[in-house]
């Protein structure tokens, strides 16, 4: 079986996911990449995660789009990974409609970087993309979404390692990291910096930005060539 391996990696993932509370139903998806096989491999559509196995799990080319040794459909979601598998180079994907991150996501408002603890994931405010035009939804709409994932950070002026995490607008957040874990990781952290961001609206609207010497300095200790947060 083709990248049995990474099914496994991905299942467990997926569960992962669903374990976090950040989707509900059938909402979501995890992929994760193996360039050197040139696939990556995505949680198939509508499956209860509860009921995924293994043998679930997905294969698609990294250079086609095309299922590999499946006969399920995967997620609905999968031509907008490929987009940034494309674009970023990334090695894990995640999507959710996470309550608060989606919130702001329907709003088309972007999560401001407030503080230390976004700064500590993200080096900007979140952003949100751009509203996708008729044609767009109406042609290749999951295609469409990734290109316009990947055109709101260069619009932004970020890359995709300072910023993992885009909201689409009226859809929900997208994240990803070097593999599923880490994508995983930052799409729990939208949610709680999307929830900090809610009620620090209701409680001051208008508190003052943090200088950017701050922000830079979490970011980078953290992030940058001379990080040194945490344990080599």
């Amino acid at each position: 079986m083709i990248a049995a391996g990474l099914r496994e990696i991905v299942f467990h993932a997926n569960r992962a996911l669903a374990e976090t509370g950040l989707v509900i139903g059938t909402f979501g998806n995890v992929s994760q990449a193996d360039r050197t096989i040139g696939v990556f491999v995505i949680k198939p559509s509508g499956i209860p995660y509860d009921t995924l196995t293994p043998a679930h799990m997905v294969p698609v080319s990294l250079e086609t789009g095309e299922v590999v040794d499946s006969n399920l459909r995967p997620s609905s979601d999968t031509a907008t990974h490929l987009e940034l598998y494309r674009a970023f180079g990334c090695g894990g994907i995640v999507h959710t409609h996470s309550e608060y991150a989606t919130a702001f996501a329907q709003a088309r408002v972007a999560v401001r970087c407030m503080g230390t603890t976004h700064a500590d994931y993200f080096r900007a405010d979140v952003p949100v993309t751009r509203p996708l035009t008729k044609e767009e939804v109406g042609n290749e709409y999951e295609k469409n979404t990734g290109l316009v994932i990947v055109e709101t950070l260069r619009r932004e002026g970020l890359s995709c390692n300072e910023m993992a995490a885009v909201l689409v607008a009226n859809h929900g957040p997208f994240t990803w990291g070097p593999d599923a874990a880490s994508a995983i990781e930052h799409a729990e952290v939208l949610e709680y910096l999307a929830r900090l961001e809610w009620r620090m609206r209701a409680l001051a609207a208008e508190a003052a930005r943090p200088d950017s010497f701050l922000i830079d300095k979490h970011y980078l200790r953290k992030h940058g060539p001379d990080a040194y947060y945490g344990q080599k």
